[in-house]
């Protein structure tokens, strides 16, 4: 795994919730079976270690949990571990699901938008000189009239 990868998968995982604790009981086959049922999910898991209470060192943990699951390390600070395990289900229907969708480039819709805000303005000036040119002529019409009617 390259460091811009890491680093991508840092910066998702700061918005995740840890999955499960590791306490007392340390490293069980239930912790492992739980994070293995959890990568059918998804393939980014935040776990926390009670530091007070964990018989070994959360680096430990994290390494003893990637070799059993199949897993990488991505980060451990402090009490929190990151494991990455990649999914091909997952990906296969992310694909799917971007390829389903017919995606304009936002360049594009930009400049449709301008495009059609430039058309609204002209119109808006056309109707505007329209106006005026209407209330001028029945401005001269009832002008002319009065002096037809005065002579």
């Amino acid at each position: 795994m390259t460091s811009k990868e890491r680093a991508h998968f840092r910066a998702m995982a700061n918005s995740l919730e840890p999955e499960f604790q590791i306490g007392k009981n340390g490293m069980t086959q239930a912790l492992t079976a739980q994070t293995l049922d959890s990568f059918r999910t998804k393939e980014l898991i935040k776990i926390k270690v009670l530091l007070d209470s964990a018989p070994d060192s959360p680096r430990d943990f994290a390494e003893k949990l990637a070799a059993s699951t199949g897993s990488e390390v991505i980060q451990v600070i402090g009490g929190i571990i990151v494991l990455y395990k990649e999914n091909p289900e997952l990906n296969k229907k992310q694909v799917e699901s971007t390829s389903k969708k017919k995606t304009k480039p936002l360049a594009n819709v930009k400049a449709k938008k301008a495009a059609a805000q430039k058309k609204e303005a002209r119109e808006n000036a056309a109707r505007k000189k329209d106006f005026y040119e209407k209330k001028r002529s029945s401005a001269q019409n009832g002008r002319s009239q009065t002096k037809l009617k005065k002579f």
